[in-house]
C-alpha cells in the first residue's frame, strides 16, 4: 500500500499546475491521434494492396515529407498571425477530406498527389499545436505542458495502429474512415472546449522566454545548428514509420496486427511513464537529455540487426521507446524557450520543418538500403548515428545557452 501511494503522489506531482487549456489541447490530441491510422500502415497499403514496390513506396513516402515542410512552414507563419487555436481547427477539417480522398484514390501519380495534399494540411497543426502549448503554459510548466500533449498523442497511438491493424485485415479502406473521423471529432472539441481566440500569451511566458526582439530562427547560428542535429535525429526516428514495418514483417515475420501492437505498446509506455520521467530529470540541462535520448534511439533500432523474431522487435521496441521519452520532450521545450515571443511561430514552424524534411529523406533513404543491404547494414548505421547525435547535442549545449544570455 505504501508502494501505491508513493506512486500516486508521484503522478498527481507530475500533472499538478498545467494550464485548463493546456489539458483541453491534450484531449483534442488525444481524439485526433486515436484514429491515427493511414500512416504507420501506408507503406504495407501501397506494396500490397496498390501493387508498389518497397522503392516506389518510399518515394510516396517522401512526398509525405516534402508536404510536411510546406505544412509546418505554413502552420507556423500562420499561427503567428491568425492564432494558433484558428490554424489547428482549419487543418483537422481539412485533413479529413484529404485522408478520404486518398482512400479512393489509385493512380500513381494520383496518389501521390494526395497523399502530398494530406501531409500539407494535416502538418500544418504540429507547429499550431506546439505554439498553443508554449502560449499557454509557464516556464515552469513547460516541459511538462509538452509531456502532456505527448501523453495524450500516444495514448491515442495506442489505440489507432493496433485499431488499424485489424481493420487493414478487413479492408485497408476503414483505415482512411476512421483518420478522417477522429479528426472532424478532434476539430468539434476544440472549437466548442476553446472558441476562435488567438493565442493569448501570459506575463509568465516573458519570463522565461525571449520577450524582446523579432530574431529569425534562421539567422539564429546555434539554432540552426540545433535543427541540423534535430534533422538527423528525426530521420532515424522515422525509420520507425516507413522501413521498420516492411522489415518486421519481411525479416522478422510478424503480422499487421503485432505490428500495430508494438507501436501501441511504444506509445502506452510512453502513457505510464513519460511525465514520471521528466518530471524526475527536469532539472537536468535540456540538451544533454536530448542527446541521451537520440543515442538509445539509434541503438534501440540497432537490436533489429541481431536477431529476428518478436523477442528481439521487443527488445527494439523497448530500448527505442525510452530514447524517444527523453528526446522528443525535452528538444520541444528547448525551441520554445529559445523563441522570442513574437515569434514563437516562426521558431516552432522551423523546428517543425526539420522532421518534415527528415521525413522526406528517411523513407527514400532507408527503403533503399533496406531494399538493396537489408536490415543488418540499415540498422547498424542507424545505431552509430544514433551515438554520433548523442554527443553533437551534448557538445551543442554550452554554446546555445551562451548564445541565449
Amino acid at each position: 500500500m505504501l508502494l501505491v501511494r508513493r506512486l500516486a503522489s508521484a503522478y498527481r506531482a507530475a500533472f499538478s499546475g498545467l494550464a485548463r487549456e493546456v489539458w483541453l489541447l491534450a484531449l483534442g490530441a488525444f481524439v485526433n491521434r486515436a484514429g491515427t491510422m493511414v500512416l504507420p500502415f501506408l507503406s504495407l497499403y501501397l506494396t500490397s494492396r496498390l501493387g508498389m514496390s518497397a522503392v516506389e513506396a518510399g518515394r510516396v513516402l517522401a512526398l509525405y515529407g516534402v508536404g510536411s515542410v510546406l505544412g509546418s512552414s505554413l502552420g507556423g507563419w500562420l499561427s503567428d498571425r491568425l492564432g494558433a487555436v484558428r490554424v489547428q481547427l482549419l487543418s483537422l477539417a481539412t485533413t479529413g477530406f484529404a485522408f478520404l480522398v486518398l482512400g479512393q484514390t489509385r493512380g500513381a501519380w494520383q496518389v501521390s498527389l494526395a497523399v502530398f495534399f494530406a501531409a500539407t494540411v494535416a502538418d500544418a497543426f504540429r507547429p499550431a499545436m506546439m505554439v498553443a502549448i508554449a502560449h499557454y503554459s509557464t516556464a515552469a510548466s513547460r516541459i511538462r505542458s509538452f509531456a502532456l500533449i505527448r501523453l495524450a498523442a500516444n495514448a491515442g497511438m495506442a489505440i489507432g495502429p493496433a485499431v488499424g491493424g485489424l481493420l487493414a485485415v478487413h479492408h485497408y479502406r476503414w483505415l482512411f474512415v476512421g483518420d478522417a473521423a477522429t479528426c472532424w471529432a478532434a476539430g468539434m472539441l476544440l472549437a466548442l472546449a476553446l472558441g476562435l481566440p488567438r493565442s493569448p500569451v501570459r506575463r509568465a511566458d516573458i519570463a522565461g522566454s525571449h520577450a524582446g526582439g523579432d530574431r529569425s530562427p534562421f539567422s539564429d547560428l546555434p539554432f540552426l545548428a540545433f535543427l541540423v542535429l534535430i534533422f538527423l535525429l528525426a530521420s532515424a526516428f522515422f525509420q520507425i514509420w516507413s522501413t521498420l514495418p516492411l522489415d518486421l514483417r519481411t525479416t522478422h515475420r510478424l503480422s499487421e496486427p503485432i505490428i500495430g501492437g508494438l507501436l501501441a505498446l511504444s506509445a502506452l509506455l510512453v502513457v505510464c511513464f513519460e511525465m514520471l520521467l521528466l518530471r524526475a530529470i527536469e532539472h537536468l540541462e535540456q540538451l544533454r537529455v536530448v542527446g541521451a535520448g537520440a543515442a538509445l534511439v539509434g541503438l534501440g533500432l540497432g537490436v533489429l540487426a541481431f536477431g529476428g523474431g518478436l523477442g528481439t522487435a521487443l527488445i527494439a521496441t523497448l530500448v527505442w521507446t525510452l530514447g524517444e521519452m527523453l528526446a522528443l520532450p525535452m528538444s520541444n521545450a528547448v525551441v520554445a524557450s529559445r523563441a522570442p515571443l513574437r515569434r514563437t511561430g516562426a521558431y516552432m514552424g522551423a523546428y517543425t520543418v526539420a522532421f518534415s524534411l527528415a521525413f522526406v529523406a528517411a523513407p527514400v533513404i532507408g527503403t533503399a538500403v533496406f531494399s538493396r543491404w537489408g536490415g543488418t547494414v540499415l540498422w547498424p548505421a542507424i545505431a552509430v548515428l544514433g551515438v554520433l547525435l548523442g554527443v553533437g547535442f551534448s557538445l551543442l549545449s554550452k554554446p546555445l545557452r551562451a548564445s541565449r544570455r
